[in-house]
């Protein structure tokens, strides 16, 4: 789509390339004018609605539960065409590992998970068990060599069984009944983190109906192809607790075995026979009814992809021929996008709001707001459009209410109807909902208050992710939440002025209280430190603090500093995430990502003015092809999702090197603390980012050698 519109909207002038020869002095021309070269490209691929598309990708077991799900309704043929197929077999092929298998995201090693639901998803899409030039049967030996598909995780147990390639006995107890149980108890659905009970309510719909869909010859041929047995000699009930080692990042601690064995053999049999079927199918009608309510709510988009595929063969599965299944099927289209590698199923419907909002602060970080006016006006306007109760929200604020659910931000479109504590900071910065989600220790969660207990984790049955049980506080949406609401005070300081101090006293405490002893912040929506700590640092400077009188900042940047390469930048690896110690990227390399967020923070903590030497920039490594894109290497997921996930978000590379380059000061001696760019492909996260980090250099900045 990048693409598409790059041709719809040709830059009308591209204006020279910027080269500065060894040792040659940077000069703030030379940076104005690689800016306006950026900024030029970066209006020709906005939509023209006045947002940026981009890539939302990276999973790998979200485009299987779409085809799985398209396969069982009948749909599959209608829905996706020759070309759809064709695209999607590619982008599957592109992604499939070295050693034959696919892992959990496109950069991982492969997984049972990933390895089966992709090979099945190859198979249902039309590839026979001999094609793609020894890649099919490369994937089925890989999948037979490390014990076969009895040992995939639970959630892709759950999908072969609604395909009919695993028996419903193989798989742990999802009962549906819990969504009657009282809400005041901690284990209620309702107080678990959104997205968790979001994805288990349609699947313990499937598990209480024991749903096994058509039984074709392709089924029948996959129950040969994935298993080392005879399908009928496996032994389902030992199967259950089997995963294989390269998908276990959480084991199942022995009580929680313990509570599916004893559900398993005492209450689900109860459950499926008479009287106590009763209860099952007062559960199964109340599990559904909140489903149609989240489709009508979203208006058939859902919160994320893995419940949209759900909750739409669920109500196939009500009625084939129902209303709400057909509503369901012109939404899939949110969640395709078409890049380079092939057709994928992004992470989210898409950021438009997210990206928008960091695009708007780029473009006017670069000091150009006439020359590029027509393109902010046309991103404003869509920021206003976007919210639907705009208007009324402004009333709210006017009326001092201080909570209405429906006025929030978004990260995605308005239809998707979630609100997202950061989002909502960042975009339309609503200060009563803001205030509404600050969580009894100060911190802010991402969609909604944290409405029960950590130790809920021990009972977390997905093997492949870590903390999702309930919502937790986070680093990064409590700073965001603490600049939104100083940043409404200068506009409205006299509403509810005592709260919005005494929120902002108690996020700055939390962001303090949870720093790790060596000055890191862990980022779980970005990779991974370098993230955290950027958010760390701006959160606590938005409140009023500073190096000079604020130990946290102080050794916040010492961590930083001590992370930085020979070369002068940063370059994180997704390791860090998994395994919670940083991680460099292979061999040492750095990322213009993690570059970005590390001079952010620094500069941000003022380290500019102690020692410009280290946030100084390679200019060298910006390189640009003719059109003004920013060119960057293609190595390195940097959107994080519950420390086992990793988004490629093609934004992310394009903002927050334009956040950063304008506002590094251009003094220091040649060779000493330069960043070392990387080429990345370019994005809009690329460009976007590069431009704020150019443009906020600042007029008064001295010159810079390059380094050599």
């Amino acid at each position: 789509m990048r693409m598409q519109f790059e041709k719809e909207n040709p830059v009308p002038e591209v204006l020279p390339q910027v080269k500065v020869k060894e040792s040659e002095e940077v000069t703030e021309e030379a940076v104005t004018a690689t800016v306006k070269r950026a900024l030029n490209f970066y209006s020709s691929i906005q939509a023209h609605d006045g947002h940026w598309p981009g890539d939302y990708g990276g999973p790998m077991f979200l485009l299987p539960g779409l085809v799985i799900t398209l396969s069982i309704t009948g749909a599959l043929n209608a829905v996706l065409s020759d070309e759809h197929k064709k695209e999607m077999i590619r982008y599957l092929y592109n992604h499939q590992n070295r050693d034959g298998g696919w892992g959990l995201h496109i950069e991982g090693p492969s997984t049972m998970f990933g390895s089966v639901l992709n090979y099945v998803t190859l198979r249902l899409l039309g590839e026979g068990p001999n094609d793609g030039d020894g890649a099919m049967d490369k994937g089925h030996d890989w999948i037979l060599n490390h014990g076969s598909a009895t040992m995939i995780t639970s959630w892709g147990k759950m999908w072969l069984s609604v395909l009919g390639v695993f028996e419903w006995s193989g798989n742990n107890p999802m009962p549906p009944e819990m969504w009657l149980l009282p809400y005041l108890l901690p284990v209620h659905p309702g107080r678990m983190w959104c997205h968790c009970r979001m994805v288990y309510l349609p699947m313990s719909y499937l598990y209480g109906k024991r749903f096994v869909g058509p039984i074709t010859p392709t089924v029948l041929s996959l129950r040969k192809e994935l298993f080392a047995a005879p399908y009928h000699e496996i032994d389902w009930n030992q199967a259950r607790n089997l995963c294989a080692k390269e998908d276990l990042y959480y084991p199942h601690p022995l009580v929680q075995d313990a509570l599916w064995a004893l559900l398993d053999k005492t209450v689900e049999p109860v459950l499926m026979h008479w009287p106590g079927k009763k209860l099952r199918e007062k559960a199964l009608h109340t599990a559904m009814e909140h489903m149609h309510y989240e489709d009508e709510n979203t208006r058939y988009i859902c919160i994320g992809p893995v419940n949209k595929v759900l909750n739409m063969l669920c109500c196939w599965v009500e009625d084939p021929n129902s209303e709400s299944f057909k509503l369901h099927l012109p939404r899939i289209q949110d969640y395709l996008w078409l890049a380079e590698d092939g057709m994928k199923m992004q992470g989210y419907n898409g950021s438009q709001l997210w990206d928008a909002s960091f695009a708007v602060q780029a473009i006017i970080s670069s000091n150009l707001l006439e020359e590029f006016g027509p393109t902010l006006r046309k991103a404003h306007t869509f920021i206003k459009k976007i919210h639907r109760f705009w208007k009324i929200a402004l009333e709210i604020l006017v009326s001092g209410i201080a909570i209405f659910p429906k006025v929030h931000g978004l990260s995605q479109l308005a239809d998707h109807g979630w609100p997202i504590s950061d989002c909502t900071a960042e975009g339309l910065k609503v200060v009563n909902v803001i205030l509404s989600l600050q969580n009894g220790d100060g911190g802010f969660a991402t969609y909604e208050l944290t409405r029960s207990y950590s130790w809920l984790e021990l009972i977390n049955p997905a093997e492949t992710f870590g903390d999702i049980v309930i919502d937790y506080p986070y680093v990064e949406c409590t700073s965001a939440a603490i600049q939104a609401l100083v940043s409404f005070k200068k506009l409205y300081p006299g509403h509810r002025q005592e709260e919005i101090e005494r929120c902002i006293r108690k996020a700055t405490e939390f962001i303090e209280s949870i720093q790790e002893k060596d000055g890191s912040w862990y980022g779980s929506w970005g990779v991974c430190f370098t993230y955290g700590i950027w958010f760390g640092i701006k959160g606590l400077v938005a409140a009023g603090n500073i190096f000079n009188n604020n130990s946290s900042i102080r050794k916040a940047c010492d961590f930083l500093l001590s992370k930085q390469c020979s070369s002068g930048g940063w370059g994180e690896s997704y390791l860090s995430c998994q395994n919670k110690v940083y991680s460099n990227l292979e061999g040492n390399k750095t990322h213009v990502v993690n570059t970005a967020w590390a001079m952010l923070a620094l500069i941000e903590a003022g380290q500019a003015e102690r020692d410009p030497r280290t946030v100084a920039p390679c200019s060298q490594d910006f390189d640009k092809f003719p059109n003004g894109k920013w060119r960057f290497s293609a190595a390195g997921n940097h959107g994080s999702f519950q420390q086992e996930l990793y988004d490629n978000i093609r934004c992310l590379q394009g903002h927050f090197p334009h956040l950063g380059t304008g506002r590094i000061p251009m003094s220091g001696a040649a060779g000493q603390g330069f960043i070392r760019v990387p080429c990345l492909s370019d994005t809009i996260f690329n460009t976007s980012f590069v431009c704020l980090f150019q443009a906020q250099r600042g007029t008064s900045c001295k010159p810079v050698m390059r380094e050599s």
